[in-house]
């Protein structure tokens, strides 16, 4: 099998090996809202979706659906319903994830609303934290426990003297010294149960020039991450980190170029992504928490801009990705509104939706259509207004509701 079909079969095993959460088994009936089952599809207008088990097991419009008996209804009039979204770059680093398997379960499910259901996440990525408390964070979500989104979780990996200014001194990193090393954190990163690894190719240093890591370290880790079906993500802080990681092998980027001057890929890079099918999250809401000047926050999200835009225009995959955990701007608005600066507003839902469906083979996920699980994100707006996509009504995921906007009213 070709090293990318075995890599984009993590999420088939996934499913099998870490249940969504606790399914809600009731039949519940979505009524009157405009539903778009996928990006590329005509929407359906007074709709009727129906759910059970978990799964999604009828969708069409009123008159044509039949009501079973004894349902639970909510009436979705005037809002749009679309497939869940998926954030492909959180961190689950912030100080009320310490002590995750005995914090209070109301403390961790408020922040995970404020963080991430309220904006329709039902899948993330977690890109980077403490394995001691994302593990048992996801167990208590998986258990139904905690009102939660389906977690995956990536090991990180830095270059040797490579830890970030940002990160404080303490905290304790696996910085890779040799390919050998890099693939000994690797293999204990699968050990762990993790789906994935995230490298460090470029850290930032603050005044100190960006530590890279090196290509043969890069592909050490890319090697164990494909042997065992896991992607690797690659943070490149500059153009040498995100050649070593292209040339490497890594599959997701996870951020633009952070390059005020107006930096945009090279034929070489983009001839490459297209070769590899490389993703990309491109986070650029990160850029204007990074300094106080307007003109250079400006300058590095124009350049965010135009680097998705050609990224895009290759055919990349283009995932939804804001980095918070590590950033505290939750709301998805701004972030949103830049991403639609380089894309349609029909490949922004598609970031959210089908496209991480679809690269991370999770062939059930992504499409509101009878058979696919039922994770929805209920709009108060038209999607093809992108700012609507921030303005979430209802998160459901496997059919329970873990997320509700106070004003949103339910019947019996």
């Amino acid at each position: 099998m070709h090293m990318r079909g075995r890599v984009l079969l993590l999420v088939l095993s996934l499913i099998a090996t870490h249940p969504s959460g606790a399914r809600d088994s009731t039949v519940t009936v979505l009524t009157g809202a405009t539903v778009y089952p996928s990006p590329d599809t005509a929407a359906i207008h007074d709709a009727i979706v129906i759910t059970s088990a978990g799964k999604i097991t009828a969708v069409g419009q009123r008159g044509t659906v039949s009501i079973p008996a004894g349902s639970r209804i909510i009436d979705c009039s005037g809002q749009s319903i679309v497939a869940g979204f998926w954030n492909s770059h959180v961190h689950f680093t912030e100080p009320v994830w310490n002590q995750a398997a005995t914090a209070p379960a109301a403390t961790l499910q408020k922040h995970m609303q404020e963080m991430l259901t309220r904006w329709g996440f039902t899948t993330v990525w977690d890109v980077g934290s403490d394995p001691n408390n994302s593990l048992a964070l996801r167990r208590r979500v998986d258990s139904g426990e905690i009102k939660g989104p389906r977690i995956l979780l990536a090991g990180a990996i830095y270059p040797l003297h490579g830890h970030p200014v940002y990160l404080p001194a303490e905290v304790q990193l696996p910085e890779a010294a040799t390919p050998q090393q890099a693939a000994s954190f690797a293999r204990a990163s699968v050990e762990m149960h993790l789906e994935g690894i995230k490298l460090f190719t470029g850290a930032f240093m603050g005044d100190a020039p960006v530590v890279n890591m090196s290509t043969d370290i890069v592909k050490a880790a890319v090697e164990v991450a494909h042997s065992h079906g896991e992607p690797v993500f690659a943070h490149p802080q500059n153009r040498i980190g995100l050649d070593n990681a292209i040339t490497g092998g890594v599959d997701v980027l996870t951020h633009t170029i952070p390059d005020p001057s107006g930096y945009v890929y090279s034929p070489e890079e983009l001839s490459l992504f297209k070769k590899q099918h490389t993703a990309m999250t491109a986070t650029l809401t990160l850029w204007t928490t990074v300094t106080d000047n307007p003109a250079q926050v400006d300058g590095l999200v124009r350049s965010g801009v135009a680097q998705l835009h050609a990224f895009s225009a290759n055919s990349g995959a283009v995932l939804f990705g804001t980095d918070v955990g590590f950033i505290n701007h939750y709301d998805t608005s701004q972030e949103l509104e830049f991403m639609r600066r380089a894309l349609s507003a029909r490949e922004v839902l598609a970031s959210l939706t089908t496209t991480p469906a679809s690269y991370f083979k999770a062939a059930k996920k992504g499409r509101v259509a009878v058979g696919f699980d039922a994770d929805l994100a209920v709009l108060e707006g038209d999607p093809d207004d992108v700012r609507n996509l921030a303005k979430v009504v209802y998160t459901i995921r496997g059919g329970q509701i873990i997320f509700q906007r106070e004003r949103a009213t339910e019947q019996n």
